[in-house]
């Protein structure tokens, strides 16, 4: 689905497919340094009882020498209380020194413990009065070898960046360290030799000298959590690119080490269509006003800071994904890490939807590798059971393959207008939007606009674990292909998934694709082919996720006399003789009606060699029967006639 969206032109053109062939392993490197980033911010002491207070504002200003592992500053917090508040509780690493708390002017007292800073106000702050307090502080923060605040060398040349989620926030300033509450916006200003450069979130208002010192002062207006903020320091190199639309332009800032931008410059071109892409499925770039931005750093891999990306190569599906977290993981957060998928999910099915609609040669491949990377354990769901563990929050096969392809088997269910219009429903939600969101409110969405239950499938494969293998048995009597569609399940947890079934009859000059829906075992289809196919492939294009499927073609026949019909055309009742031969083994018979649908099964028992199917309930036309006896399948067909009279 492409929606209405008018752009007039890149400052860079792209560039050939060089840049942007298809590597299996991406994903797996995206989310093993993913993984990495975050796991020593797992070993930070998680904030607990969060207090209840509404940040609006932080104004952060420090001071940061790239040769010297350290920060020193202050950070004001405009908060609200929703009662009567008389102290204030903000998450800060004890490895930092606080030398000053002041409020209105004055300085109060304050107790730092446990990681937290309990600031003790002189009067109590009525409820929904706004109030503020400027913490002053220096230090080093902790070095857990995890990359939270981060001094590192380029070329001979010192680099300090940080990185924080999900909860590394308060190891280097002070902050309300949840996954609750967003700053309604946020000014930084960072002194640093001027020599230096320094890149943040939002847009660069001023760089001011200062004898041997340069003052940067990064604006940002949209509502931020805070492991989304940064900084990172160098002697960066800037380059710009343009998203010129109708009535506005998107300004796109990288800041990339001097020695790589020779090189950065043309493979960076890909930002731009990926920009206009997202803004034609999901609704213009959500900071719009102010910038997206792209900056170099030396960890791996990539993180979504809100409107600044720190980047370490600029490779296709990397950009991709960290682009896409713009909409879903900054825009609207998950609210807990048990939905991480409504983050990294999204991020993960968005960058496939650059390879569809930007390079869609690699899109089949794309989802090949998701799916066989999913199917290569039995159980496991999206829903994230553990959020202690690093490794099954950020899990590549559940969090990243798995979301991004329920994502995708759930558009092929709804049809990509409702699809793409639930989403963007989601994304405006009012009490989501620049929010946090959990899978329900997804959910909910997806339903208003789809016009029906989708908690069948959620409780499949969101809660569910596991994936189904198809047993398909098919003929193809005359110009009629009839199969048997046959399932079992991976996991326990799910009885059985109803999904699409995508199958491609064919033979060495002709094929055909046709979708049934799959809602129980046994389920039997038939169908016209105008060709006589030799062979049935399952999915062909990984549309759904699914494994270790059989197909058996029945290509044995009884001979016609082991099962007749007497007469054809019947009317009224349907007789059937058996040879005599055959009559000393049990045998089952189904009566099909053109649609696939089972009317009627009987069990033929050992020494009934004729029997009779009622058929007076049955409009006039034809019908199939398929008679099972020793594991051999007798496919026929017969003729209802209107008249009733036959017995």
């Amino acid at each position: 689905m492409k929606r209405s969206a008018l752009f007039l032109c890149l400052l860079i053109p792209v560039v050939g497919h060089a840049q942007t062939a298809f590597d299996p392993g991406s994903l797996d490197v995206i989310v093993m340094n993913e993984r990495k980033a975050s796991a020593g911010k797992f070993l930070i002491k998680r904030p607990e009882n969060v207090q209840d207070y509404d940040v609006k504002w932080y104004r952060c200003a420090w001071v940061i020498d790239p040769a010297v592992r350290e920060i020193a500053g202050s950070v004001t917090t405009l908060f609200v209380p929703p009662a009567d508040l008389d102290t204030l509780v903000l998450d800060l690493s004890m490895s930092l020194i606080v030398d000053s708390v002041v409020h209105d002017h004055l300085s109060v007292s304050w107790f730092h413990a446990s990681d937290q800073l309990v600031i003790h106000l002189p009067v109590s702050v009525p409820a929904n009065m706004a109030d503020s307090v400027t913490v002053y502080y220096h230090g080093v923060p902790p070095d857990d070898g995890f990359g939270t605040f981060v001094q590192t060398m380029h070329n001979e040349v010192p680099v300090i960046w940080t990185l924080s989620e999900p909860y590394g926030a308060s190891t280097w300033w002070p902050c309300k360290n949840s996954l609750t509450d967003k700053a309604d916006s946020l000014d930084v200003f960072i002194r640093t030799p001027s020599t230096y450069k320094a890149a943040s979130n939002g847009i660069l208002l001023s760089e001011i000298p200062s004898g041997d010192q340069i003052t940067c002062h990064w604006k940002h207006r949209y509502p931020i959590a805070a492991y989304l903020v940064c900084l990172a320091v160098t002697d960066y190199a800037v380059f710009t690119q343009e998203v010129v639309r109708e009535t506005d332009t998107l300004n796109i800032v990288n800041f990339v080490y001097p020695e790589d931008s020779a090189s950065i410059v043309p493979q960076s071109a890909v930002i731009v269509p990926m920009i206009r892409l997202f803004d034609s499925l999901f609704g213009i770039y959500p900071f719009q006003q102010e910038k997206y931005g792209q900056a170099e750093f030396s960890w791996g891999g990539g993180m979504e800071h809100q409107t600044m990306t720190f980047i370490t190569v600029f490779q296709y599906e990397l950009m991709a994904h960290e682009l896409a977290h713009q909409w879903f993981g900054d825009m609207v957060t998950c609210g807990t890490w048990t939905d991480i998928w409504l983050n990294e999910g999204f991020a993960t099915y968005l960058s496939g939807l650059c390879y569809e609609n930007l390079d869609p040669q690699y899109w089949k491949r794309f989802r090949e590798v998701r799916v066989k990377n999913i199917i290569s354990q039995p159980g496991g769901s999206v829903y994230c059971t553990d959020t202690t563990s690093i490794d099954r929050i950020f899990d590549g096969r559940l969090s990243y393959a798995k979301g991004a392809m329920i994502l995708h088997m759930l558009r092929r269910i709804m049809g990509d207008d409702s699809f793409f219009a639930g989403l963007n429903s989601y994304l405006a939600d009012p009490d989501l939007r620049f929010g946090f969101a959990r899978t329900a409110n997804l959910q909910s969405h997806l339903e208003n606009v789809y016009g029906s239950d989708l908690s069948w499938y959620f409780d499949d494969w969101y809660t569910g674990e596991g994936y189904p293998s198809y047993q398909i048995h098919w003929n193809q009597p005359g110009d009629t292909a009839i199969f048997t569609v046959n399932q079992t399940q991976s996991h326990p947890s799910v009885s059985f998934f109803e999904l699409p079934l995508y199958l491609e009859f064919k033979n060495t000059t002709s094929d055909t694709m046709i979708r049934v829906f799959n809602t129980y075992s046994g389920q039997t289809f038939s169908l016209p082919l105008t060709f006589k196919a030799d062979s049935l492939i399952i999915d062909p294009n990984f549309e759904i996720i699914s494994g270790n499927n059989t197909v058996v073609a029945i290509t044995e026949q009884l001979p016609f006399s082991r099962l007749q019909v007497i007469p054809n055309p019947a009317s009224g009742r349907v007789h059937f003789r058996l040879d005599d031969r055959y009559a000393n083994h049990t045998g089952t018979l189904k009566i099909i009606n053109p649609y696939g649908l089972i009317l009627n099964k009987l069990i033929i028992p050992p020494g009934q060699a004729i029997f009779t199917v009622d058929a007076s309930r049955y409009a006039p036309g034809f019908y199939f029967y398929i008679f099972t006896q020793d594991g051999v399948q007798n496919v026929g067909k017969f003729i209802l006639l209107k008249d009733g009279n036959d017995r």
